[in-house]
């Protein structure tokens, strides 16, 4: 297997950017389009668990539109082969001491790349 084929990479790279840019601008449509539209999809999230898109949907569609700027760091996207790849970053928003991280894993489909896997969490900073 390839790991991080030059032109795959580049791809989930832009998808990603397009994905961080619907989600602290709550573009639902963009965000709707980028995951997987199946019940098999799943989206972890800080006091939540979504299993399916319907389920993605709603929290989406419920979620405060506010205070969804953050700064990501320690983003490593990762290919495999020319269809699966994983994006793990951390991330922080102004005015709060906790960090964030976030999991994907993206499959490519034939109507694009797609997240059929989410995870994200806040834990305190590590100290030392």
């Amino acid at each position: 297997m390839e790991i991080n084929l030059p032109d795959v990479h580049a791809e989930v790279c832009a998808v990603f950017a397009r994905y961080e840019d619907a989600l602290v601008h709550n573009r639902i449509d963009v965000l709707d389009e980028l995951f997987w539209a199946s019940g098999h999809t799943v989206r972890y999230g800080i006091a939540e668990n979504l299993v399916g898109i319907e389920a993605i949907r709603a929290f989406r569609a419920a979620r405060p539109s506010t205070g969804l700027a953050r700064r990501l760091q320690n983003t490593v996207i990762t290919t495999f082969g020319r269809d699966v790849a994983t994006a793990m970053t951390e991330f922080r928003r102004e005015g709060s001491t906790k960090l964030g991280r976030q999991s994907q894993t993206w499959v490519r489909f034939p109507e694009g790349w797609r997240v059929v896997a989410a995870h994200v969490s806040l834990i305190d900073p590590p100290t030392g």
